[in-house]
């Protein structure tokens, strides 16, 4: 999950992925308080990620690489401040640059963010397909992050079939209920065992496109189980 809206302005939605049945298909949740960590614990946030880890679901603080130009004194503080107050599993280190040029730097913070955090489970949000020398650096790439009208004809790195398919992730929105399977299809012709779909789109200025839950959640629940690469 790329990241649910504050616990406080969608209760709902962060019980629902606690409730019986509901966290069983979640590898990880991303936990984003103020566009990072904020400045200060927050209490509902802290309470949010007690419910998932109790529930066996991991929670990765958004860490915003900016495509490169963020300060990596910012990008630790923030990693540290995650650990310190909310004990995340690990980060997400959003908005990642994807080119071969970025690999010094992204091998850097990667480094950076494993000693901060001894086992942490590290993602980096590209978006799309970067080169492949950055699937040696971290868990897991997210190599498409869009609407489901880009997704449905998207083709996958000819790279990627050197590596197993708990190394990629999708997040698509916009696909609309009776496409559902077939958003699956897709996720599992192009090897990718970690998906995030929803029928929330991006022309909704008010929210972003990841922050409800999809309308289907449940249905969601029941379809992917354990995971879509099964």
């Amino acid at each position: 999950m790329p990241g649910l809206a504050h616990p406080l302005l969608a209760p709902d939605e962060w019980n629902a992925l606690t409730r019986p049945g509901g966290a069983g298909p979640l590898h990880w949740v991303v936990l984003d308080v103020a566009d990072g960590p904020g400045v200060q614990p927050d209490p509902s946030c802290l309470e949010a990620a007690g419910r998932l880890r109790n529930a066996g679901v991991r929670v990765l603080g958004r860490l915003d690489s900016a495509y490169g130009l963020r300060d990596f004194g910012e990008l630790v503080s923030d990693a540290h401040r995650f650990t310190d107050w909310y004990r995340t599993d690990g980060f997400l280190l959003d908005r990642c640059p994807a080119d071969r040029a970025a690999l010094p730097a992204v091998r850097r913070a990667v480094h950076a963010l494993r000693t901060i955090h001894d086992g942490a489970h590290i993602v980096l949000g590209h978006g799309t397909h970067p080169h492949p020398g950055h699937a040696d650096i971290a868990d897991q790439l997210v190599t498409f992050s869009g609407p489901w009208s880009d997704y449905r004809w998207s083709q996958a790195a000819e790279w990627t079939v050197d590596h197993p398919p708990e190394r990629f992730c999708h997040f698509v929105h916009g696909v609309p209920r009776p496409h559902l399977e077939e958003a699956l299809r897709v996720a599992r012709w192009q090897g990718a065992a970690t998906v995030w779909f929803t029928d929330r789109t991006d022309r909704d200025s008010r929210v972003g496109p990841w922050e409800p839950l999809p309308g289907y959640w449940d249905e969601v629940v029941s379809r992917v189980g354990t995971g879509v690469s099964e």
